[in-house]
């Protein structure tokens, strides 16, 4: 039986999930919970080799089909090698993206589908559904910004402003029906959405 609690930060390229990541480590590291952090595409030691495939800014012509299946693959097998583990452990498993990315990227903006990204991760999904989705809500023009434009060496970030548009409109729609996608607001400053982030965690029940 899982004892752990699994928390996934999903969001628009730029929107500062790895700098709300860290923020919260640091918070667990303040109350000594244990936890562990980790990622997607990647997160285990095959995961990563597939993640080079995926986001290598030399495979444009990557199909679209492609690209989902190797995300699935990918996160299957992270799910064996590290949140599992992670999860039985008891500790609480943070993740940066999980299926909602899938659903977002290549279901919603891509146009495969939500039901064919659903019916590819079914497995993952059965095994490891996450407890809590924070969404860090902003939209690609005003992430971009943030981060001085796009990194021309990662294929996702190459896409262009109206596919991440797609893609943001994409997790609009998923959080809007998906009841444990939690939409986080970051107009203020990065310590404000951790303090959000905090007592959002709080509420659902995730730490204490």
């Amino acid at each position: 039986m899982v004892k752990g609690k699994f928390i996934t930060f999903e969001g628009c390229e730029g929107s500062g999930k790895s700098t709300q990541i860290r923020l919260l480590s640091q918070y667990l590291d303040s109350k000594n919970i244990p936890y562990i952090t980790t990622r997607e595409p990647g997160g285990s030691a095959i995961s990563e080799q597939i993640r080079k495939i995926i986001l290598d800014g030399g495979n444009m012509e990557m199909c679209d089909e492609c690209e989902a299946l190797l995300y699935a693959a990918s996160r299957i097998q992270h799910i064996r090698d590290t949140v599992l583990p992670a999860l039985n452990e008891g500790k609480l498993v943070i993740c940066d993206r999980f299926i909602d990315s899938s659903l977002a990227y290549q279901g919603e903006a891509r146009g495969l589908g939500t039901e064919y990204i659903a019916s590819v991760n079914e497995r993952a999904l059965k095994i490891c559904p996450p407890d809590l989705t924070v969404f860090l809500d902003i939209p690609p023009d005003r992430a971009f910004g943030r981060k001085h434009g796009a990194d021309e060496n990662d294929r996702m970030e190459k896409q262009g402003l109206e596919f991440h548009m797609r893609v943001y409109a994409g997790y609009k729609r998923l959080s809007g029906i998906t009841p444990r996608i939690c939409a986080v607001e970051c107009g203020g400053t990065k310590f404000e959405t951790a303090e959000n982030i905090v007592a959002l965690l709080k509420e659902k029940g995730i730490i204490d």
